[in-house]
């Protein structure tokens, strides 16, 4: 007897129909101890799970066929991975038993992994999946209840938790009557703002919070330089308490990503802007993403988001250089002999380093140790290019104790962010139809169309590329930083001291330093 249930497993961080066909045939002689075939390039775990779902069944009370058991997963040219595929090839084993005569499943999905005692555990993707369901008229999906709120995000597919086997088949059958679980946007909008941290617990760094809030302002990518306890670190994690908050589209690019690796949060839906802080140890295949069947890296778990790199000259120069990609296309793509998948990196990258090996150049209360050479080597180990792909370079000098002794609270978070949204809702206005949303994405015809200098300002860059001989993409960075403090002042124009501050940010540049 032949029966048939959908399934869906994930490809990169979009989700893909599988159909599960299960069909149980006599056995020559009748043998006892049931041939259990799983077709349809299964990998490991899928293969493994045929001992799962035979004790799952049994265990349940259910009568396990003694006949040839054969399981086809179609397509049967796409390698199937993961546990998801329990739940849906015990149903079908079920029916094909004879325990769902009379029901029909054709508009019903299912995923899930089972344990040996029936119970159905949390699985991977179950977003994207639920995206796909919707878009192929699927209209019941069936999952494990931590999976829920995640896929209920999804309208127009009815989202039904189940927490055992058993519970699924009387479900089915009809012997008992569950409401779909639904959920809203407006349900997720209460968590938007509850962040852990905020910028008025910064102390002094006056300089370091402006140039923040106009990396913000703008999407532009930043670098902190300054000695050991001086606050970048701090600094960055308070990054995402001022950034605009995600939209639901955006939120839902997010959660597809995290869905893919298991990392959403109990609400389901990723609700604030990602932090990604991964250790300077890490590979190039952690930071971009790969393996056998590629999966998201730390560049796609920070899309929408903040990538922050801590003492970024520690980190493998193999590894820093792989970051060319995303930070130039807000995308990086990752091609195997069998496949090549792409996968959104759209973030805000957050680097601090020290400005030399001891970290105490240019200290007002250490001496420094190094030699010109160590203090040019160490810089030397961040590339060119990569540098010039960093529209922020700013210094953050050691907090004097008076700073740190005030009882006065700096700006909080809400305020500095009613101004960043301030800026970055004229930029959507000004780019409306060029499919953008931030300076920090001007191409070059929009940076010649955007950027409109005063005179005394077109002289003063003109001054600063001569004297500090700065690369064409360089200027760019100029230009689109100081776009975006004339858009934090409400100015269409691009005036002198919105270019003197954007020349400021390129520490790095600048031949005292080099």
């Amino acid at each position: 007897m032949l029966f048939k249930v959908l399934s869906a497993a994930t490809l990169g961080i979009e989700a893909y129909l599988v159909e599960v066909e299960v069909d149980l045939s006599p056995r020559a002689g009748d043998q006892a101890g049931a041939a259990f075939i799983m077709v349809g390039l299964p990998d490991a775990a899928v293969r493994e799970s045929r001992e799962r779902i035979r004790a799952a069944i049994q265990n349940c009370g259910f009568f396990f066929p003694i006949h040839r058991v054969t399981v086809n997963l179609a397509p049967a040219d796409i390698k199937k991975e993961g546990s998801s595929f329990d739940l849906p090839i015990a149903v079908g084993i079920l029916g094909a038993n004879g325990y769902l005569e009379g029901v029909s499943l054709e508009d019903a999905l299912f995923v899930g992994e089972l344990s040996l005692d029936g119970r159905v555990r949390p699985i991977r993707g179950a977003l994207p999946i639920a995206v796909t369901a919707r878009a192929r008229g699927i209209r019941r999906m069936f999952l494990p209840p931590e999976n829920a709120r995640e896929a209920a995000v999804v309208e127009g597919v009815d989202i039904y938790p189940v927490s055992a086997l058993p519970e699924l088949v009387e479900i089915l059958t009809g012997r008992r009557s569950v409401a779909p679980v639904r959920l809203s946007p407006e349900a997720f909008s209460a968590d938007i703002n509850r962040y852990p941290v905020d910028f008025s617990e910064v102390k002094g760094q006056l300089a370091a919070k402006r140039a923040i809030e106009v990396a913000c302002a703008g999407g532009h990518n930043i670098l902190m330089i300054g000695p050991p306890g001086s606050g970048k670190t701090m600094l960055a994690k308070r990054i995402p308490t001022i950034l605009p908050p995600l939209t639901f589209e955006e939120a839902i690019e997010v959660t597809k990503i995290h869905s893919v690796v298991g990392l959403t949060e109990e609400r389901g839906l990723v609700v604030m802007r990602p932090f990604r802080a991964p250790h300077h140890t890490i590979s190039d295949a952690g930071l971009i993403g790969g393996g056998a069947i590629p999966r998201p890296g730390e560049v796609s778990l920070a899309h929408h988001g903040v990538l922050f790199l801590d003492e970024l000259p520690e980190f493998d120069r193999n590894v820093l250089e792989v970051l060319r990609q995303p930070l130039e296309d807000g995308r990086v793509t990752i091609s195997r002999a069998a496949m090549s998948l792409t996968f959104p990196a759209r973030f805000m990258l957050v680097a601090a380093m020290n400005p030399c090996p001891c970290g105490y150049w240019g200290s007002r209360v250490r001496e420094c140790t190094c030699t010109p050479a160590m203090i040019q080597r160490y810089v030397s180990k961040i590339s060119g290019p990569l540098l010039d792909r960093i529209d922020i370079h700013v210094e953050v000098p050691a907090v004097r104790f008076r700073e740190l002794a005030e009882d006065a609270p700096g700006e909080n978070s809400l305020m500095i962010r009613a101004r960043v949204v301030r800026a970055r809702a004229l930029q959507l206005r000004r780019y409306a139809t060029d499919g953008i949303y931030c300076n920090a994405q001007m191409t070059p015809r929009l940076i010649r169309k955007s950027c409109r200098l005063e005179e005394s300002a077109h002289r003063l860059l003109e001054h600063a590329v001569s004297r500090l001989g700065l690369s064409a993409r360089a200027y760019d960075r100029i230009l689109k930083v100081s776009r975006t403090i004339a858009d934090l002042e409400e100015s269409e124009l691009i005036r002198s001291h919105h270019i003197s501050e954007a020349i400021q940010y390129r520490s790095l540049d600048r031949a005292y330093w080099m």
